[in-house]
């Protein structure tokens, strides 16, 4: 008898797609094995064939179950969809590398020199600790930043966006009156911590030498893709010059895969945390926090453009307001919008009205104005250092531990190195107009949106 050489069954690789030609592979050996009338056979229980199919196929058993059930649910099998999710540069670059990118723009202007493109791209892609970018992935980063051209002749610079140097100063207005008197300021934000934290940036002095040193040596909080693995722990927390506040630590298990930590919030659990925290602050106080959406729920829904015309007008109604008819959506929304302050509020922000405290929100990619960041690069660094069995609930208990380790004097060193970024921003704008002032002009100034060529507002200057 002859002996025929049987090449061993090439395996799939783990994640590789199955096209309907497989598929129908798998299907026929299922109909197949139906089919034979060898007693034997017929006794293979569901889960061994499932086995034996995945052998002889080299498809993952997962696969062969998924694509039997899809068959007799279904009586067909379909093609994968094969279009994988890619992650835009916006999503890439993370909030600790976004905000160095500012920085770096603003450290141009300090030392009074005009930063302008092609000077930044040089200066992001020889720091060794920011990723490589073309130009068109940083003009997309800037245009996520708020920045935006202003053009003299053939000089151009680089600026933030007139409404968000508008909502930063009127921050820093805000913060400085209730500090002159001397209100009770606190700081809330939320963090992860992993199982398999380690350390790669560590912080470990109590003492802030500059911002950047800080972000660099682990602040990470702001970092989209946890640096450890395993299940990860979400963090909420408040705390001042006093200290963490007692009581007010909120600390939960990740329940999904989303790579960005906000995610894991949502306004029904942050609003229950607040209800029970807010007793526990002095009165009178002010509570700083970002702008996430999950503590910025809107106590009214306010109308836009894609509702339906009739709701926007029984809205209108509701409030008193007489439409006359026939009209149009656009006219419709000149209504709103000249009433929608009074409906525009937070519903947190009213809650702390009625409790006597105020809330006061960060401009958007501003984390290093929030002294919690450091508290939480102090913490991580804690759970690093002390963590060697990567168990969650050994995590958990590190964290507290890490928590109690930060002292009302290391808070009050970081609210004092965050006072001195508060002065930085508010002198920024005084040396970015004197050094615009002085370019030369020929004619107009424009200002020119990220990305395009297209004026984006009028000229602000006469020509001489």
């Amino acid at each position: 008898m002859d002996v025929v050489d049987i090449s061993p069954v090439k395996k799939n690789p783990c994640g590789k797609f199955i096209g309907t030609g497989q598929k129908k592979i798998i299907i026929n050996k299922d109909k197949l094995k139906q089919q034979l009338e060898n007693p034997e056979m017929s006794k293979l229980s569901f889960r061994q064939m499932i086995v034996d199919i995945s052998k002889t196929t080299g498809i993952g058993q997962r696969t062969v179950q998924n694509t039997l059930a899809e068959y007799r649910n279904e009586g067909t099998v379909t093609s994968p969809n094969k279009k994988k999710v890619r992650p835009t540069v916006i999503e890439k670059v993370d909030e600790f590398d976004k905000n160095a990118i500012r920085q770096k723009i603003h450290n141009f202007w300090r030392n009074r020199e005009v930063p302008t493109i092609p000077k930044m791209l040089v200066a992001i892609n020889e720091d060794d600790s920011l990723p490589s970018l073309s130009r068109s992935s940083f003009q997309r980063i800037l245009k996520d930043l708020q920045f935006e051209y202003v053009k003299k002749n053939r000089n151009s610079a680089l600026l933030e966006r007139e409404d968000l140097i508008t909502w930063r100063r009127r921050y820093l207005d805000k913060i400085r009156h209730y500090r002159s008197q001397n209100r009770p300021i606190y700081y809330l934000d939320e963090t992860w911590v992993n199982a398999g934290e380690t350390h790669n940036r560590a912080w470990l002095d109590t003492t802030v030498k500059s911002s950047r040193d800080a972000f660099i040596n682990g602040l990470t909080t702001g970092q989209k893709q946890p640096s450890g693995k395993g299940k990860r722990l979400i963090v909420l927390h408040i705390g001042s010059t006093d200290g963490f506040v007692p009581g007010g630590l909120l600390c939960f298990e990740s329940k999904t895969n989303s790579s960005d930590y906000h995610d894991e919030m949502n306004g029904d659990t942050f609003f229950e945390w607040f209800v029970k925290t807010l007793p526990l602050l002095k009165d009178n106080a002010v509570i700083v926090m970002d702008n996430a959406s999950y503590n910025s729920v809107k106590k009214h829904k306010i109308p836009v453009m894609s509702w339906k015309k009739q709701e926007i007008i029984d809205w209108l109604e509701s409030k008193g307001k007489v439409v006359k008819h026939p009209t149009v959506k656009v006219d419709l929304m000149n209504k709103v919008r000249k009433i929608k302050k009074q409906y525009d509020q937070y519903v947190i922000d009213e809650y702390a009205k009625q409790n006597n405290k105020l809330i006061l929100r960060l401009p958007p990619y501003h984390c290093e104005l929030n002294p919690i960041e450091l508290a939480w690069s102090s913490v991580k660094s804690y759970v690093r250092t002390h963590n060697n069995t990567f168990k969650l609930k050994d995590v958990q208990e590190l964290l507290k531990k890490g928590v109690d380790h930060v002292t009302p004097e290391m808070w009050t060193n970081f609210v004092g190195h965050v006072i001195k970024e508060e002065e930085k921003f508010w002198n920024i704008e005084h040396t970015t107009d004197e050094l615009i002032d002085n370019l030369p002009e020929e004619g107009a100034r424009h200002v020119l949106s990220i990305g395009t060529g297209d004026t984006s507002s009028s000229s602000d200057y006469d020509s001489d």
